[in-house]
């Protein structure tokens, strides 16, 4: 349909559903000191907050030239991502290749498969099925590298794309304190490509100088700490691959918060149970963390610090 006949208020492809996401209270798993409100990223096309940076990362490679109408889209991915960009790629016309460490849940597998992309999966080097390594990562982008070198397609490399952190500086972070209405003292991120946490953390602190953010790592495999890695292996997938991101800025980061497995676990179930919100590992362990800020007496006994719930409980 052209633009001209489509329905008033009609968005124009699944591209223009990405962002705009619900801010959410979390007053039934934590009901004080201060307030922890999370950005429902789980609602998004693609089921995560990586939706945002596959649009930005795509827009701009047609934009410049990087990627050419109708080449393939070639990534590695813990799932997230691959969704991302298998709507992005649906919505641009582009065929799209994922390569995935086989111990990432299979679920996201399937789910890529179920969005038209073509998934292959990489042997773990070290990790076991549901924990997944920073080797295991670097031998699935490995393989992604190659095959798009193989297939004359466009590597997306997101962890060294800075389209993701600005789509988050630009999108989600003003979008938290409009929702928020100014009124945000934290915020705490789990950290993988660093991209949300980084953009996120940017936008706030313009608008509020005093900003206190966290970095959320898994207990063990903390290098933004400065800690060495002794427990590579862990359940929160997508972040914590045990070296610090291309483009990390230590100076936007307060502090570092680490959250076990169990931890992780317990929050997930106490999300589901009284909040009604199935999220992933990820999701649980930043309102873990949130929680934890604001017991430590760091901030305010009325501050509101923000997170975000990354992806749907759906694909593990």
């Amino acid at each position: 349909m052209t633009p001209a006949l489509r329905p008033p208020g009609t968005a124009a492809s699944a591209l223009d559903l990405i962002g705009r996401t619900p801010l959410v209270a979390l007053d039934r798993v934590h009901c004080g000191p201060g307030q922890i409100v999370a950005k429902a990223e789980f609602m998004q096309p693609g089921g995560s907050v990586k939706d945002r940076a596959a649009r930005a990362i795509l827009l701009a490679a047609r934009s410049d030239g990087r990627l050419l109408p109708g080449a393939p889209v070639v990534e590695m991915t813990s799932g997230n991502m691959g969704a991302g960009l298998a709507v992005a790629c649906a919505a641009l016309g582009h065929p799209l290749v994922v390569t995935m460490s086989a111990g990432n849940s299979q679920q996201r597998a399937r789910m890529l498969e179920a969005l038209g992309a073509e998934v292959r999966l990489v042997p773990q080097v070290d990790g076991v099925p549901g924990q997944v390594t920073g080797a295991d990562i670097a031998a699935a982008a490995e393989s992604a590298r190659t095959l798009a070198a193989e297939r004359g397609g466009f590597y997306v490399n997101q962890f060294h794309a800075s389209e993701g952190v600005r789509a988050h500086e630009e999108t989600t972070g003003p979008e938290i304190w409009d929702q928020a209405r100014g009124h945000v003292d934290g915020w705490v991120a789990c950290v993988g490509t660093g991209a949300t946490f980084l953009g996120v953390a940017a936008a706030l602190r313009r608008r509020n100088p005093s900003l206190f953010c966290a970095a959320v790592e898994p207990a063990g495999c903390q290098p933004l700490a400065g800690l060495a890695v002794v427990k590579a292996r862990h359940l929160l997938q997508g972040t914590g691959y045990g070296s610090v991101p291309a483009h990390w800025d230590a100076g936007l980061a307060d502090t570092t918060i680490s959250v076990t497995d169990d931890e992780a676990e317990h929050w997930r179930h106490l999300l589901a149970t009284r909040e009604g919100l199935h999220v992933g590992y990820s999701a649980a362990a930043n309102v873990c963390a949130a929680a934890m800020l604001l017991k430590a007496g760091r901030l305010p006994p009325t501050a509101v610090v923000a997170t975000v719930l990354c992806d749907t409980g759906l694909k593990y």
